[in-house]
């Protein structure tokens, strides 16, 4: 069985030798040795590629992409399972806190599941990121009507026909988990550690943070929608509960003022829901328009240990 490890990055330069030297002495105590190691330059302003032309040129097994900009995580990603020959794929990230060494958890429940997640006990991350990665979470259970006791990470193993069918997906903004949970159901989690940045902090800003969200909100699930309808409905009820409530009052009792606070207020409330629910479908719709553009996931400057074309 051949191994196929997929690790996108982004300001790696100081952690990627490191992390392809864990997953080398992991390779080494499983005893496999049929592997390799695909590498994505998400377009890092560092030196990231360089250090990935020199590892790809010393070992063939390790296998580069270099992207012509930044596209993400997600896209860095497509691009790797595009190249990948493994029967089992192995996500994981390029700063050293994946505990590759507890691989070997993860394989043992793959036989009798299509994807394994892994999920860490102790998060080693700030505050605004465990925050983040929780929200997440929720999204995934809540708008892909995922199990409730789902955890996942970026740390994940699946099979070759998992990966087969995600790059089916040719439109803009992938959502690698929305991918995964609509095409499988037999999904496992289990815990691992995790370690210490080796350097640096995340490269995930609020603004990509709610991006992801994003993709993942739009997507692949039309609930949103669905919200906004009811929303839009109760708000609607709620209104004309309230003007039967007023009329009722104002007969019951003539010299009831009129409140044009509470109208401001009212207004306001009401103006701000319908912008949101406007905003929503703009966003849905402008998505929609960007996939007719043909816009791709990710374009490839160059390649490196690479025979065939990258999908």
């Amino acid at each position: 069985m051949k191994y196929s490890f997929v690790i996108p990055c982004y300001r790696s330069e100081k952690t990627i030798e490191s992390v392809v030297a864990d997953i080398q002495s992991e390779m080494d105590n499983l005893g496999e040795s049929d592997y390799e190691i695909v590498l994505v330059n998400d377009c890092s302003p560092d030196n990231t590629w360089e250090i990935i032309s020199a590892l790809a040129e010393k070992n063939k097994s390790i296998k580069g992409i270099n992207l012509a900009k930044n596209f993400g995580q997600h896209s860095a990603l497509m691009a790797g399972y595009g190249a990948c020959t493994g029967d089992l794929i192995v996500s994981l990230d390029d700063d050293g806190q994946t505990s590759v060494n507890e691989l070997g958890k993860l394989l043992e429940k793959i036989p009798e599941n299509d994807v394994v997640y892994a999920y860490y006990e102790k998060i080693r991350q700030s505050p605004f990121r465990i925050v983040g990665n929780y929200l997440a979470r929720k999204m995934t259970i809540m708008m892909l009507n995922m199990r409730k006791d789902f955890k996942g990470s970026s740390f994940f193993v699946m099979k070759k026909f998992v990966a087969e069918e995600i790059l089916r997906y040719e439109n803009p903004y992938p959502y690698i988990s929305g991918l995964i949970i609509r095409s499988v159901k037999r999904i496992a989690c289990v815990p691992v550690s995790q370690r210490k940045r080796l350097v640096g902090k995340s490269g995930y800003t609020l603004h990509k943070l709610i991006s992801l969200w994003l993709n993942g909100f739009t997507a692949f699930s039309v609930k949103p929608l669905r919200i906004a309808t009811i929303l839009g409905g109760g708000m609607s009820c709620m209104g004309f509960l309230y003007a039967i409530y007023l009329i009722l009052r104002r007969l019951w009792n003539p010299d009831v003022p009129v409140g044009y606070s509470s109208m401001m207020c009212a207004l306001i409330f009401l103006g701000g829901v319908l912008m949101l629910m406007l905003g929503l479908i703009g966003e849905y719709i402008g998505r929609i328009y960007i996939c007719l553009n043909k816009s791709p996931q990710y374009v490839i400057r160059d390649t490196i240990n690479i025979m065939e074309e990258v999908k």
